[in-house]
């Protein structure tokens, strides 16, 4: 009898700048109940591109998990080559997409359109709002407290764009020598 798997294989995750962007693929898979492996490309939290793969004519593999795993390596790994060689450069220019941390401008906030306001079917009594809840500052975690008291304005970044956050994390090294840089500064005074 063939073995299968009971629960989905665990999927990829993978960040990529690629020209002065941050794209994100993502791949998964639905399980043996639903037997396909699903690959996105993300940029600015849009869909650019997907690519959906069935495996039910396999689910009688001895070892499944193995071969959906290695599909799936190859299903992300095939949308990485195709974002780097050029594929997807075109499929940007009908959606706005931000970066992490990016603000849309005034002007962009302005020129969405607005949709008219609906009245409702019957009209409700106002309920009034629940007071709100507020913790004391004593017994808040120390790095709520930390972010509610921060008076930090947005930076402008070197396109010119507002960012709350998250840029200055983005980074070219790997984890080995973000972790060894971190390790040795250590002993240096600050």
């Amino acid at each position: 009898m063939a073995k299968t798997f009971e629960k989905a294989v665990t999927g990829f995750n993978h960040n990529i700048k690629h020209k002065g962007k941050v794209y994100h693929v993502q791949t998964e898979d639905s399980g043996v109940n639903n037997p396909h492996i699903i690959t996105h490309l993300f940029v600015g939290g849009n869909i650019l591109a997907s690519k959906k793969t069935s495996y039910a004519d396999i689910l009688n593999a001895e070892n499944l998990a193995e071969v959906v795993r290695e599909l799936m390596e190859e299903q992300h790994k095939e949308m990485l080559r195709n974002l780097i060689n050029g594929v997807y450069d075109n499929y940007e220019s009908t959606v706005r997409s931000y970066q992490p941390g990016q603000l849309a401008t005034d002007a962009e906030m302005a020129a969405q359109p607005k949709l008219p306001p609906q009245a409702p079917a019957q009209p409700r009594p106002p309920t009034p709002p629940p007071p709100p809840v507020v913790a004391p500052a004593s017994h808040l975690p120390p790095e709520v407290a930390a972010a509610r008291a921060l008076k930090e304005k947005p930076r402008i970044n070197e396109i010119g764009v507002e960012t709350l956050f998250g840029e200055d994390l983005i980074s070219e090294k790997s984890l080995d020598e973000v972790i060894l840089s971190y390790l040795a500064s250590e002993g240096e005074p600050s």
